[in-house]
């Protein structure tokens, strides 16, 4: 039978969860009747606790230290070999260090990759921003390359038969083959319907250029469109389509203008 002295110096390993087998259940009975190594054992567990959080946290108080360092101190240089069933007794460094190490590289690693998946989804916003602004400021180039081209055509549209109170203008560049329309005190459509452009060529049926609504004020503005291959414009005019256009011009002619 273990003497009161015996128990005390099995406390630092038990705490750890090293003992095994008889020495483990002979120590679960003595604590259940010694108070003494009840306490001493609570107050290791809470030194370990606090160990245990000064990898990444403040440092633990001074007299918790002290305390461990006189359980380990306790333990026996010289025992006598223990019993074939107990297991080996280990160091209580031996055992921290490994744990507080792997434990340190584990968070060290987690930061890391938590930081360049940061740094890669930055990298694809800003490349995703970059590539947005160049078709924009290459749409705005082309826009200004036909407003200020040479040959840029300007044609009126003016009304048929109705008052001259709607009016279109029609600028396209020949050589470049683009084109765009403005218009202004357009009627509002009736539900279903919209605006369609026509392009009148020298020969041949009217081709169909682009539908388009009004805003509240009756202005309305389709930007850089492309001409047709080959195609000379005598004329342009404005029809009332179905919403999702027509293949020919339905009268009556809301606004028309001829290429002077």
């Amino acid at each position: 039978m273990k003497t009161h002295d015996q128990f005390a110096e099995d406390l630092t390993l038990y705490a750890l969860n090293e003992l095994t087998g008889a020495e483990l259940q002979e120590m679960e009975e003595h604590l259940q009747t010694c108070s003494a190594c009840r306490r001493e054992l609570h107050a290791m567990r809470a030194d370990l606790a606090l160990l245990g959080l000064s990898i990444s946290g403040p440092q633990p108080p001074a007299r918790s230290k002290e305390r461990l360092m006189r359980a380990v101190a306790a333990e026996p240089r010289g025992v006598s070999a223990p019993e074939p069933s107990a297991a080996p007794r280990r160091n209580l460094w031996a055992v921290l260090i490994p744990t507080f190490a792997a434990l340190a590289l584990f968070l060290v690693a987690l930061v890391l990759v938590r930081h360049n998946i940061g740094m890669r989804d930055e990298i694809a916003e800003l490349g995703n921003r970059n590539q947005d602004q160049i078709a924009q400021l290459d749409r705005m180039n082309q826009e200004l390359e036909l407003l200020t081209s040479p040959d840029a055509v300007h044609v009126s549209l003016n009304p048929e038969k109705m008052p001259r109170q709607p009016s279109g203008t029609a600028i396209y560049s020949p050589s470049r083959k683009r084109m765009m329309f403005m218009a202004s005190n357009l009627a509002p459509v009736p539900e279903g319907k919209a605006y369609e452009l026509w392009i009148i060529p020298m020969a041949g049926a009217p081709i169909a250029a682009g539908v388009f609504k009004p805003d509240d004020h009756g202005n309305a503005m389709m930007m850089d469109h492309k001409m047709p291959e080959g195609v000379e414009a005598k004329a342009f005019a404005i029809t009332v389509e179905k919403e999702e256009g027509s293949d020919k011009p339905t009268l009556p002619v809301v606004l028309v203008g001829a290429v002077s």
